[in-house]
């Protein structure tokens, strides 16, 4: 019998993971601190809606601090799929259950997969990159709205044999996810996606009529310039993924590219059954945190101290912060007021 693997965050990305992997015949045991989702899942399994697929599949799950009495055997694989701001809290919480010879899988944004490994050491670390969207809806259920890139590789960019595995696993749930040398490409080319996601949240509209919005192009291309140039300032080639090409937003593009590369992002979202993105989810339905400091703070900080400019991002942070904390409201006006810090 093939080993059980680990879903560590049951939520969107996790869960629909997972479920997949379970209709594929693998056993997986989910973790999650919602207690109602546990209780959800063991009583009535998880059900996955939308689009893309309807699953309803049996599901073992468990609170966090009932991982080792739940299995007390140690994981070689586990699946890391918590907001990017829980990642150490998590990966401390699960190191004990680790194979000594095992794996995470950072299925987060940001750069995860540099604390991960902080915690528990490059070795026992892989990285992926995903792009689906999906929303958890409540207990037991979740809905993905689309498919989208899903690509894996070591830090260091070698093709072995575990990432192989990993890759296989992840072809379960998305037949085209890639097995790639550059992972962080991926990494930070949807770190400059995800500039324009933290700005299409400021609002109530849905991200393809903000990236579509003509008065607002000339912010989003700043905002996406920005990140991609710290990006190539640490010596990552980017890459592009669903529409978004960050070579378009580099030092040596057309304003045309970077227009195309918009359109083709409008094409992909409303394409999609997700609307609106998990930021705003976060902030207009779930009234939680955004995941904005571990996902731009790096940015503003790594690009501070090479002396590039970050002031558009840095303003962006500020502002869902304001949102967070109840002192600003969403609406278009927030675009407004960071397109007028554009020179000129």
């Amino acid at each position: 019998m093939d080993e059980a693997l680990l879903i560590w965050g049951a939520g969107a990305m996790g869960g629909s993971i997972g479920a997949a992997l379970v209709e594929a015949g693998r056993p997986v045991i989910f973790v999650d601190r919602d207690a109602q989702h546990v209780r959800a899942m063991d009583e009535r399994g998880l059900r996955i809606t939308g689009p893309v697929t309807e699953l309803h599949v049996p599901a073992a799950a468990t609170l966090p601090s009932e991982v080792a009495a739940f299995h007390p055997v140690p994981f070689s694989t586990v699946f890391l799929c918590v907001k990017a701001h829980h990642t150490r809290e998590a990966v401390t919480q699960l190191a004990p259950v680790l194979a000594d010879d095992g794996v995470v899988v950072s299925i987060q944004n940001g750069l995860c997969e540099l604390e991960i490994a902080d915690v528990v050491g490059r070795k026992r670390t892989l990285g992926a990159f995903v792009n689906f969207g999906a929303d958890f809806l409540e207990p037991g259920l979740v809905h993905r709205g689309n498919r989208g890139a899903v690509v894996v590789g070591e830090l260091d960019g070698q093709l072995t044999h575990r990432v192989r595995k990993i890759h296989r696993l992840l072809r379960l749930f998305e037949p085209d996810a890639l097995l790639s040398d550059n992972i962080f490409g991926y990494l930070w080319g949807k770190l400059g996606y995800a500039a324009l996601l933290f700005a299409t949240a400021l609002t109530d509209e849905s991200i393809a009529d903000v990236l579509a919005s003509s008065p607002h192009r000339s912010l989003l291309k700043a905002l996406a310039r920005e990140v991609v140039a710290v990006g190539e300032s640490q010596g990552v080639r980017l890459l592009g993924f669903d529409g978004f090409n960050p070579l378009a937003f580099g030092g040596d593009a057309s304003d045309g590219e970077a227009e195309a590369s918009l359109d083709d992002l409008v094409d992909f979202n409303r394409a999609s059954a997700k609307t609106h993105s998990g930021i705003w989810r976060d902030l207009a339905v779930r009234k939680r945190r955004t995941e904005v400091d571990a996902q731009l703070g790096p940015v503003v900080k790594l690009g501070s101290d090479a002396g590039l400019p970050v002031a558009l991002t840095a303003a962006l942070i500020r502002q869902i912060h304001e949102i967070e904390e109840g002192t600003r409201k969403r609406g278009w006006e927030n675009l407004v007021e960071l397109r007028a810090q554009l020179p000129g």
